[in-house]
């Protein structure tokens, strides 16, 4: 069955927005699994502008469910890993003034950069993820670096979904084929929602992992958050 990773980040943005500790971020994410969700994903940044070094250490002994570290890995961001031990950690090429992940790791230029560190995570117990595109090679070198998983960057597909729905996820179950052919674990992520999530997960029911956030919190501010997280479950039945 597919996982619901409920990443949080926006509820911690809302709590910066006017200091103080409202919304409470860690009791959001014990909500979250109180409700159903079956991970809970975070992605701190340097300036932590929504996730805190704080908020992650602080997360680790409260959660009873998968906890999901994503982000690109500076020193500062192995260093935090390692300390925390997380179930995952998803490595993004993001810069650290980039708004919102934005494309896939080039898995061929960086093999050796990311052998390195995928080996340091997985020496230290911790299932390691690598943000991709639907590109056969990239997911092929992510293989290659030693990646436990890939993360399929499904912006494209939400993107292409409304106008037509078969196009949209064609290479995305291409690329799934490819990653269970090579014995990776797949996830998912980026702009998935109610619309679009049920078809992409009936194309390509082995997903292990779908990580969402900004739609989810959008939707709970109309829908609250326990029948949200309700909604988006039933897409992966």
């Amino acid at each position: 069955m597919t996982k619901l990773s409920v990443n949080i980040n926006k509820v911690a943005t809302l709590r910066n927005a006017r200091g103080g500790n409202v919304p409470d971020v860690l009791k959001v994410a014990q909500d979250c699994e109180r409700f159903g969700a079956d991970g809970i994903t975070v992605h701190p940044r340097p300036d932590e502008r929504h996730i805190r070094k704080s908020d992650v250490y602080a997360l680790r002994p409260l959660l009873r469910t998968e906890f999901n570290i994503e982000g690109y890995p500076s020193r500062e961001f192995i260093d935090l890993v390692l300390k925390v031990k997380p179930h995952q950690v998803t490595l993004v090429p993001d810069s650290p003034t980039q708004l919102t992940s934005n494309a896939g790791w080039d898995t061929k230029e960086n093999q050796a950069f990311l052998a390195e560190v995928l080996d340091a995570f997985k020496q230290a117990g911790i299932r390691t993820s690598v943000f991709v595109s639907t590109d056969a090679e990239m997911i092929e070198y992510a293989a290659k670096a030693g990646a436990d998983r890939v993360e399929l960057y499904t912006e494209p597909y939400a993107t292409a979904y409304p106008k037509n729905p078969e196009e949209a996820v064609a290479p995305f179950v291409e690329a799934a084929k490819v990653t269970r052919r090579l014995g990776l674990g797949l996830n998912a992520g980026h702009d998935l929602s109610l619309e679009n999530l049920n078809f992409f997960h009936k194309n390509i029911p082995w997903l292990d992992e779908v990580s969402i956030g900004h739609a989810l919190i959008c939707d709970a501010l109309y829908l609250g958050l326990q029948r949200t997280i309700q909604e988006y479950k039933n897409c992966l039945l």
